[in-house]
């Protein structure tokens, strides 16, 4: 799903993305509510970037990526740690591309998660190229979310992955 977000750009430069895990649930500009193998899933485009909200019996994760106010945790290159029962994984990169190259890869992007059943992207008014995109999938047990954060007048494209899959048990000795 593509929408036109009727907001400012705020977070205007890759250098203030923040990460958080825990948060409530912040005002929305645009929503998807999936269902992937019994979870129920929210991706949410902010003012500020992206949240998503996971629930199913073993509790929620919420994972927040935005321009936070007061936040003193950055944006991390990889973050890997238990959420109640479930294994949390994530990781960013930044890319600098050309305004040529920037361009290009913001229409392939767009096109691949507007197009995508399980995909939300919003577009910040003033250009074509400023947005915010997620996609979604459940496989081999695991949920998985990707975004991408498209900072045009920098050239920067921040791609982040996430997995989360059930904690596995330590094996027991046969004895």
């Amino acid at each position: 799903m593509l929408t036109t977000l009727t907001t400012s750009y705020t977070d205007t430069r890759a250098a203030d993305l923040a990460w958080a895990l825990g948060r409530e649930p912040l005002p929305a500009l645009a929503t998807l509510d999936l269902e992937l193998a019994g979870q129920k899933m929210q991706l949410r485009l902010l003012g500020a970037s992206h949240q998503v909200l996971l629930e199913e019996e073993r509790g929620v994760c919420s994972e927040t990526v935005a321009c936070i106010a007061g936040s003193s945790t950055p944006l991390p290159l990889g973050v890997a740690k238990r959420v109640g029962d479930w294994e949390y994984e994530f990781a960013a990169r930044v890319e600098e591309l050309s305004p040529g190259s920037f361009a290009g890869r913001a229409q392939e992007l767009l096109a691949l998660v507007s197009d995508h059943p399980n995909g939300l992207a919003g577009v910040f008014p003033g250009s074509p190229h400023a947005f915010t995109a997620l996609l979604a999938q459940h496989q081999e047990g695991q949920t998985r979310w990707r975004t991408w954060h498209a900072y045009p007048q920098e050239g920067q494209l921040v791609a982040t992955r996430t997995r989360v899959g059930a904690r596995c048990s330590a094996p027991v000795a046969a004895g």
